[in-house]
């Protein structure tokens, strides 16, 4: 990394129509791994620690005005009502500054591999120099739509737009990136004395190369390597690409720290995700926002998470979840659904066709199938039996549920909230609770099971259904066990029992 440096002033151009994105959100609003393409450019150019950061805004300007108060409210802007061209655009960015000295540094907003390192690194290149203009250069295979730099030794004679290129000057490889470092009076200078006379009537900030040359000026080229730092965003097509190298380095950052990831072409990770050393990511994982991840962990497959933490050695699979936590040792999925405020403690679980929000379930807790678990206070070792609803909505209010330790829940039940189930309490399959249950107590709430014999044979003679039991098949030997128990319990009626 080069030796931090401040500069007078960086002026990051975001003012352009970006129709080719065919969006109505500003094209500098779209994100690149999690993160929008100016937060990139404004991000890169802090690095460099300047007197003045200046963004220059003008398409869709109350978006970006908006995006950049919650990203970086202590950041100037200036307006460039028309879009005269990236001179122009310089222009407005300097107007309210005054007269500084020192180094300009010009980037743009939708170059999102830009690093701050690099900015530094073209700043330091500056210096040495002695440049009054340095160049941010690259060379590549396919030079199209680029401004393509001519040489004069080891100095740059001109810039010339695709647009204005000769045949010679088209088949040079070496492009202008757009980015440069500008002694802040020759800036001023060559802004003075723009024309116009070129194919797009425009003023363009590479006639100020021609001008400092003409002056006698030293003007300089930082040639990188890393072709994608010049990479710019005009549409979809280059949107996807530029997403899909950010992704690539993150991942292989990523796997040079100890995560394994089984496949990265279908593994997604924000910028700004945290992931310990031996976590594992199945294929179609996608991780974003502030997700973090322990280690020892498994992801996936087919999991999306989005600002989740998970805890260490905890299981994750074809999982949705989002403002949640899952504890370590926990089991979550599949199919499940993790809602904002979900907190799953230690070792518990939320399993198949279950949706969580607002819910706290405690440690070693379970909520294993097809469950909604919504404003619900889960304490320690409880079992939520499966198709359980906790009602916690009457249409106008939502409401709690509270179950207090190692209650056990049984299956189709509806606790319809306010409601308390104290610590050890039981509530049989099949009841819908409206009352409080006492700690230890058992709460039935259910019609009384009547049984009507031979009406099969009476109602629906000749049917499959009478044949079969006129003629029943022997009841296999664990039902028959399991109802001789249920005889034998149900003979024996104790004190104070619900019967």
């Amino acid at each position: 990394m080069a030796e931090q440096q401040s500069v007078s002033a960086v002026v990051v151009l975001a003012a352009g129509g970006g129709t080719r994105m065919k969006s109505q959100t500003s094209k500098l609003l779209h994100e690149v791994a999690g993160r929008s393409m100016l937060s990139y450019a404004v991000h890169a150019a802090q690095a460099l620690e300047p007197e003045h950061l200046v963004v220059v805004v003008g398409h869709q300007r109350d978006q970006v005005l908006a995006h950049l108060a919650d990203i970086a409210p202590h950041v100037s802007t200036a307006v460039q009502d028309q879009q005269l061209g990236t001179g122009h655009a310089v222009q407005c960015g300097l107007t309210d500054i005054g007269d500084i000295t020192g180094e300009v540094v010009v980037t743009y907003g939708d170059v999102p591999m830009l690093t701050g390192d690099t900015l530094l690194e073209l700043v330091a290149a500056h210096r040495d120099n002695g440049a009054q203009v340095t160049v941010l250069t690259a060379n590549i295979s396919d030079p199209y739509g680029y401004g393509r730099i001519v040489r004069d030794g080891d100095q740059v004679a001109r810039i010339v737009e695709e647009k204005d290129a000769s045949p010679d000057e088209r088949s040079i490889t070496e492009i202008n990136s757009g980015i440069y470092v500008f002694d802040a009076s020759t800036l001023h200078h060559g802004l003075a004395h723009l024309s116009t006379s070129n194919a797009q009537g425009e003023r363009y900030l590479t006639d100020v190369i021609r001008i400092a040359r003409d002056n006698g000026d030293y003007v300089g080229a930082f040639t990188i390597d890393d072709l994608w730092q010049t990479e710019g965003v005009n549409d979809r097509v280059q949107l996807a690409r530029i997403n899909a190298e950010m992704n690539r380095r993150i991942l292989e950052k990523w796997m040079r720290d100890g995560v394994t990831i089984i496949d990265p072409a279908t593994t997604w990770i924000h910028e700004s995700v945290d992931l310990a050393p031996d976590v594992t990511l199945l294929p179609g994982t996608q991780l974003e926002g502030a997700t973090s991840v322990a280690s020892g962990a498994t992801i996936g497959p087919d999991t999306t998470l989005r600002d989740v933490e998970v805890g260490a050695f905890a299981t994750v699979t074809r999982t949705h979840g989002s403002l949640a936590v899952i504890g370590a040792h926990a089991s979550v999925g599949p199919f499940a659904y993790l809602r904002p405020g979900t907190e799953l403690g230690e070792k518990g679980k939320i399993g198949t066709f279950v949706e969580t929000k607002n819910a706290r379930i405690g440690a070693g807790s379970k909520v294993p199938h097809l469950t909604y678990c919504g404003d619900a206070e889960i304490g320690e070792g409880v079992n939520v039996g499966a198709g359980t609803i906790f009602a916690n909505y009457d249409g106008t209010n939502k409401w709690p549920t509270h179950l207090g330790d190692h209650v056990f829940i049984g299956s189709n039940t509806v606790l319809v909230a306010p409601v308390d189930v104290g610590d050890g309490g039981f509530v049989a399959a099949g009841s819908t609770i409206v009352e409080d249950v006492p700690a230890g107590g058992l709460a039935v709430a259910r019609g009384r099971q009547h049984t009507a014999e031979g009406w099969v044979g009476r109602k629906r003679p000749g049917s499959k259904a009478a044949t079969a039991a006129a003629d029943p098949a022997p009841v296999s030997a664990r039902v028959a066990e399991a109802h001789a128990k249920l005889d034998r319990l149900n003979s024996e009626p104790k004190a104070g029992d619900w019967k």
